[in-house]
């Protein structure tokens, strides 16, 4: 083998091992989105599922329904999210 074809074989080698890591790096970052994208649907769930459990709670007079809304009124700002609870706009 000639030195000119060792070098082209070389260069073939190396950039398909470029274009290896590059796929391997697109196929680790699509792993991480889809994880991402799992964790937070689950973390949704489970606030809806709290909530779903604490209304009916209050509904069912098992749960104190005036410490509920101290508990939020301390934690809702966005006057939206407060009137939606019947809470006052704070200022």
């Amino acid at each position: 083998m000639t030195k000119v074809s060792e070098r082209e074989r070389i260069a073939a080698l190396e950039e398909k091992l470029k274009q290896l890591k590059v796929r391997q790096q697109r196929k680790e970052a699509r792993e991480r989105s889809i994880a991402t994208r799992r964790t937070r649907a689950q973390e949704l769930r489970r606030k809806i599922l709290v909530g779903a459990v604490v209304l009916a709670k209050v509904e069912a007079n098992e749960f104190d329904e005036a410490v509920l809304k101290h508990w939020l009124d301390g934690t809702l700002t966005r006057e939206d999210d407060r009137k939606l609870f019947g809470l006052a706009a704070k200022i």
